[in-house]
């Protein structure tokens, strides 16, 4: 993982609407990046989910919302229609923004050790700071714990 207070890698990639977005599109505002293993998935879609209904708590505490995976932008658009997601979806297809920001690493399921994504999250500050990690994510209520972090 970063660590907190380092800057936070700078990108560039295709939204859902193949828009490109960047971290200094944020300069003077606070953005989270949830990574997530795989768009329409059950876990994915309820993280997702979360951060749709909290999305105006996070508007007050004057923070964005983004969500990076490697899928494709088709699958990206598909995910964002069907859940009528309030925020930007990103695609990183080749893997750039998940390995710079650790997101991407070694895994084990089942006694299988395999690379993929990590689940994590950042929140940077108005500078581009990691102003807090998060490492261990519950797909239910990540939404809310980062919101209960800030108290």
């Amino acid at each position: 993982m970063l660590k907190v207070g380092q800057k936070a890698p700078d990108f560039s990639l295709p939204n859902q609407d193949d828009i490109n977005i960047s971290l200094k599109n944020y300069k003077g505002r606070k953005i989270l990046i949830w990574f997530f293993t795989k768009a329409s998935t059950g876990g994915c879609t309820k993280e997702g989910i979360g951060f749709n209904d909290e999305i105006l708590n996070f508007k007050k505490e004057n923070i964005s919302i983004i969500g990076i995976s490697k899928d494709s932008i088709k699958a990206q658009k598909n995910f964002c229609l069907k859940n009528d997601f309030k925020f930007d979806i990103l695609s990183d297809t080749e893997l750039t923004v998940l390995k710079s920001y650790k997101a991407w690493g070694l895994k084990k399921m089942y006694g299988r050790e395999y690379e993929g994504i990590l689940r994590i999250s950042y929140l940077i500050d108005e500078n581009g700071n990691i102003e807090q990690a998060y490492s261990k994510v519950k797909t239910l209520t990540h939404a809310t714990d980062v919101l209960e972090s800030l108290k």
